[in-house]
């Protein structure tokens, strides 16, 4: 389901991504994206400098094996 609040739509993206001043550089935290939301979760995270990735969640899920 998609992270946008009040969204209840299905997630098709991973918003990969991280806070230098709380996370290690490798570590990874991820929000879901429907298609509506994924440049305006994109663009909140890019602003702050947090964004490292954004990949489909199929692909996602399939490197998580």
């Amino acid at each position: 389901m998609c992270s946008a609040k009040g969204c209840r739509a299905e997630a098709v993206w991973v918003l990969a991504w991280n806070n230098p001043k709380l996370h290690t550089p490798e570590r990874r935290k991820t929000w879901l994206a429907c298609e509506e939301h994924r440049e305006h979760l994109s663009q909140f995270l890019g602003v702050r400098g947090f964004l490292k990735d954004v990949v489909e969640l199929k692909d996602w899920e399939a490197s998580q094996n």
